[in-house]
């Protein structure tokens, strides 16, 4: 579920957005499970993002892009 927070999207600025969504939830659904990631997708910031939710403790702010 996506939810507009803040602003006032047209349909279209709505559709591109879903559409990069959808697009990327298609090729990570694609890859098999435990397959490496070639290099050239290293510094890919959504790589990071699809790792899981973020682990509250001490210190976590400093945990927050680091791989699980």
């Amino acid at each position: 579920m996506i939810k507009v927070v803040r602003g006032n999207p047209t349909p279209e600025e709505l559709a591109a957005a879903l559409a990069v969504v959808q697009a990327r939830a298609a090729a990570t659904a694609a890859l098999p499970s435990g397959a490496p990631v070639p290099p050239e997708q290293w510094s890919d910031p959504g790589r990071i993002a699809r790792q899981g939710a973020l682990r509250p403790g001490p210190r976590s702010w400093a945990r927050t892009y680091w791989p699980v």
